[in-house]
């Protein structure tokens, strides 16, 4: 896209110029200098007024600084005394176009060229014996030292240069960004009512309801309802939530489909499982002694070690199989905790749950007593086989090993469960006294309701014409029985929750009869502490029994 040009990624000299990397595509270093394996023959250079010697090809190079950036300068030192613009002009040239050449009074001077390369070409005549003419005078002979110099012009144009790729490359880079950018979303059209009355329909149609609810949704987060459109987007809004019986179906549909991809891969997972039991059958069947012995010791290994490979893969599938077949019973415990009535009694709740827990326990005694059949075997084909090798002893002694950690296991889930069958009958067991107890009290409540009714329909020693008719209580109140007097002091009692003192309770039986004694009524007061209780209230000299009435605070616990 761009010329490839030199570009140090090391630039730091000027402010608001970031380093680049180095590995960056496109970019390269300055040119690396002459090869110096490769041997230079230097010649005689004839000019036309004066002659370059070349140096003795024995020495060593002459030492040069560090090549500055952008560097287009040089500095030649060891001129002759008499040698002017013109005589450096003349050598210099040869090597590039000379842009400037600031000579100094004594036997140097500084060179700028046009391009960089050229430089290189003017550090090869460092070395060289200058002589004018063919004088051989001591101020018309030099030797030249050419090396680097540092010129500001040259930084300058340099980090001008730097720039100029820094935003080259950052364009690229902008570029690239764009062309790889996704496309934006369409913009979402302003409100009117043409556009309205369209999106109602696009509402409608099931393709294209999710680009039509999101332009509904913008509408309405900008503001777009008043008093005048509130009916459309009413209607736009009642056309969205009729998708909602479509989006449910859908699922359903959706659930069905996994649900069946479920079962048919477990179908197909067990029909692999039950080869994989067929491989290791023959495995084991080709293990005994009487077939065992025909096989040579190379084709014994190979079998035990397919017959090893095949049982991890059967455990490995038999452990998928069954998580898929616990995940399943999870589920169906979950859809019967859902399904279950709230209003479920808690002794039924009870007995359902022992009699998992009896089912669990039966399974696992299953699997124990299967364990420990499995376990006898391997010790009586252990004993059977005592000429085979060492290493099916140890292959036998392994399994007997593992058999035996599973079967540790496996007694301790089993006492671990027998204890929480143990618990959850006692809680059984506590369940049924507190509900039994809780039918002797409601049964108590109401043999005491139905003696209140009698009392109130018992007139006994009145005349016959007042019998039937609704008489006051006082002409009653000699025919009460004890358990009347419990009725009323309860109903009492009830009208006063902070509690009342015996004396106010006997000047309030006192109207009713005349002969209530306050120490009888205390006496039976005390004798039903489940229905009354008395409370001390007050210090010192202001301190007060009173009796509350308690009969309800026991149905509530129960």
């Amino acid at each position: 896209l761009f010329p490839q040009v030199d570009f140090d990624p090391n630039l730091g000299m000027m402010a608001g110029i970031t380093p680049l990397n180095p590995m960056m595509p496109g970019l390269s270093m300055v040119p690396a200098p002459l090869s110096q394996d490769v041997p230079l023959v230097k010649e005689i250079i004839h000019c036309k007024s004066c002659t370059l010697f070349p140096p003795n090809p024995n020495l060593p190079p002459p030492a040069t600084r560090d090549r500055p950036p952008g560097c287009k300068t040089v500095f030649v030192g060891g001129l002759p005394e008499n040698a002017t613009e013109q005589l450096i002009m003349e050598v210099f040239g040869q090597c590039g176009d000379i842009t400037a050449i600031r000579k100094s009074k004594k036997n140097f001077c500084h060179i700028r060229f046009a391009e960089e390369f050229t430089v290189d070409k003017a550090l090869f005549l460092s070395g060289y014996r200058v002589r004018l003419g063919s004088s051989t005078d001591k101020k018309d002979t030099g030797r030249l030292h050419v090396d680097f110099a540092q010129a500001r012009d040259d930084l300058y144009e340099w980090e001008c240069r730097q720039r100029m790729l820094a935003r080259e490359e950052r364009h690229r880079r902008k570029m690239e960004e764009d062309r790889l950018r996704p496309p934006s979303p369409p913009p979402i059209v302003h409100y009117s009512e043409h556009e309205c009355s369209q999106l109602g329909d696009k509402i409608k149609d099931d393709g294209k309801f999710p680009e039509a609810v999101r332009v509904l949704l913008t509408w309405l987060e900008r503001g777009e309802v008043n008093r005048r459109n509130a009916n459309n987007f009413y209607s736009m809004i009642q056309s969205s939530n009729g998708h909602i019986r479509r989006l449910t179906g859908e699922k359903s549909q959706h659930e069905k489909e996994m649900e069946e991809a479920k079962d048919k891969f477990k179908t197909a997972l067990s029909g692999i499982v039950g080869q994989f039991e067929q491989i290791v059958s023959v495995f084991q069947a080709a293990s005994k002694q009487k077939a065992w012995d025909h096989f040579s010791k190379a084709q014994r290994k190979n079998l035990d070690m397919w017959r090893k490979q095949a049982e991890e893969i059967r455990n490995m599938h038999n452990e998928q199989l069954m998580g898929i077949r616990r995940e399943e019973e999870m589920e169906m415990s979950d859809d019967d905790m859902e399904d279950a009535p709230d209003s479920k009694d808690s002794e039924d709740s009870g007995v359902s749950q022992a009699e998992a827990l009896k089912e669990e326990n039966d399974s696992l005694r299953c699997q124990l007593d299967a364990y420990r059949n499995e376990v006898e075997l391997l010790k009586q084909e252990q004993g059977k086989n005592q000429p085979i090798r060492s290493e099916e002893d140890s292959t036998h002694s392994q399994q007997l090993s593992f058999l035996q950690q599973a079967l540790q296991g496996m007694q301790k889930q089993l006492l671990k469960m027998r204890e929480e069958l143990k618990q959850r009958e006692a809680e059984l067991e506590k369940s049924f006294e507190d509900k039994q107890q809780l039918k002797n009290q409601v049964q108590n409540l109401k043999e005491g309701l139905q003696n209140l009714q009698n009392t109130h329909a018992m007139q006994v020693g009145l005349p016959e014409k007042h019998k039937g008719e609704n008489l006051p209580f006082s002409l009653v109140v000699f025919s009460f029985s004890k358990s009347s007097f419990l009725g009323i002091i309860s109903t009492f009692l009830h009208v006063h929750p902070f509690g009342a003192s015996i004396e106010y309770i006997c000047s309030y039986l006192q109207r009713l009869d005349t002969k209530i004694n306050p120490s009888e009524v205390e006496a039976l007061l005390s004798r039903l502490p489940c229905t009354f209780r008395q409370e001390l209230t007050g210090v010192g000299a202001s301190l007060e029994k009173r009796w509350n009435f308690c009969g309800f605070q026991g149905i509530k616990n129960t």
